[in-house]
C-alpha cells in the first residue's frame, strides 16, 4: 500500500473517531459542557501519557516551546468547549460542518501571523465557504443564534490552535503535544467541573469515557496521517466526518438537516474540494518550476 493510501485510510479512521466522539458527547445528555470536555480530555491525557512514557520523552516538552504549547492548549480548550456546546444545541452535522470552517480560517491566520501569502483561489474558497455557513446558520439574531455562534467560534479557536501547531512544526513529538493539551484542559476545567458538577449515571460515564477514547483515536489518526502524505493531497477526506455525523444525526437522534443546511454542506465541501484540486495543481507547478531552475543552473555550470 502506498503512503498516500495509508494517509487516506488513517484520515477516514480519524474522521470516524471524531464523529463518534461528537455523537457520544451528545448522547451523554444533560451534563454541563465543561464536565463533558474534562472527561473527554482526561481519557486522552491518560492514553497520551502512556505513549510519552513508552517513548521516554518529556511530558511537558522543551523549555523553549512552552509559550507555543501553552497558547495552543488554551486556544484548543476554548475551541473544544464551544464545539461541545454547539453539539448539545444543534443538529450534529450542523455543528460538525461549522467546526470544519477551521481550514479556511487557518489560511487567513497564516497570512496575518505567519506572513504566508494567500493565493487568489484560496480567497475565493474562503468566500464560498462563508456563504455556505450562512445557509447553515440562517441568521435570525435570536437566542437560537447563540449555538451557531459557538460553532463558528469553535472553528476560529481551532484555526488559532492549528496555526500555532504550524509554528511548532516538528519541535515536539505528537504525543507530547496531545498530552500537554489534554492535561492543560483537564486542569483548567477541573475547578469549573467541581463547582457545577452534576452526578452522572453509569450510562453517562460510559458515554463520556468512550468519547475520550474515540477522540484520542481521531487525534492520533489525524497526526499520523499527515506523516504519510502532505495535507494538500489527502485533507479533503477528513470531510467524511460530515457524512458520518449526518448519518448518526438521522439514525441515532432522528435529526434530519433541513434543505438549506444540506445546501450549505455541499457549498462548504465544494469550496474545500476546489481548494484541494488547486493546491495539488499548484504543488505540481512549483515542483516543475524548481526542476527547470535546477536544470538551468546545471547547464550554466557546464
Amino acid at each position: 500500500m502506498s503512503d498516500r493510501n495509508k494517509g487516506i485510510i488513517l484520515l477516514l479512521i480519524s474522521a470516524f473517531g471524531f464523529s463518534m466522539m461528537a455523537a457520544l458527547v451528545k448522547l451523554s445528555g444533560d451534563v454541563p459542557t465543561v464536565q463533558k470536555t474534562l472527561f473527554r480530555n482526561l481519557v486522552s491525557a491518560i492514553i497520551a501519557f502512556g505513549f510519552v512514557m513508552y517513548n521516554k520523552e518529556r511530558l511537558f516538552g522543551k523549555k523553549e516551546n512552552q509559550k507555543l504549547l501553552l497558547s495552543r492548549s488554551a486556544m484548543g480548550t476554548i475551541g473544544m468547549v464551544l464545539f461541545f456546546y454547539a453539539i448539545d444545541n444543534l443538529v450534529l452535522s450542523d455543528a460538525d460542518m461549522l467546526n470544519k470552517l477551521s481550514p479556511f480560517l487557518l489560511i487567513i491566520f497564516s497570512a496575518l501571523f505567519l506572513k504566508e501569502k494567500a493565493r487568489l483561489y484560496q480567497i475565493v474558497s474562503i468566500i464560498i465557504a462563508f456563504l455556505g455557513t450562512l445557509l447553515i446558520i440562517k441568521p435570525a439574531f435570536t437566542v437560537e443564534f447563540i449555538p451557531y455562534l459557538a460553532g463558528v467560534g469553535s472553528a476560529i479557536f481551532a484555526a488559532g490552535a492549528y496555526t500555532l501547531l504550524r509554528v511548532l512544526g516538528n519541535k515536539e513529538k505528537f504525543y507530547t503535544i496531545v498530552f500537554y493539551f489534554s492535561f492543560f484542559t483537564t486542569v483548567t476545567l477541573l475547578p469549573f467541573t467541581i463547582a457545577f458538577y452534576e452526578p452522572m449515571s453509569v450510562e453517562q460515564w460510559i458515554y463520556l469515557l468512550s468519547a475520550g477514547a474515540f477522540a484520542t483515536l481521531g487525534q492520533f489518526g489525524l497526526t499520523i496521517a499527515y506523516k504519510f502524505a502532505p495535507a494538500r493531497e489527502i485533507s479533503i477526506f477528513f470531510y467524511s466526518t460530515v457524512v458520518y455525523s449526518a448519518l448518526i444525526s438521522i439514525f441515532l437522534f432522528g435529526q434530519v438537516p433541513d434543505a438549506l443546511s444540506i445546501l450549505g454542506y455541499f457549498t462548504i465541501f465544494g469550496a474545500s474540494f476546489y481548494m484541494f484540486i488547486k493546491n495539488n495543481r499548484q504543488a505540481v507547478k512549483d515542483t516543475v518550476d524548481k526542476q527547470q531552475i535546477k536544470t538551468r543552473q546545471t547547464s550554466k555550470q557546464m
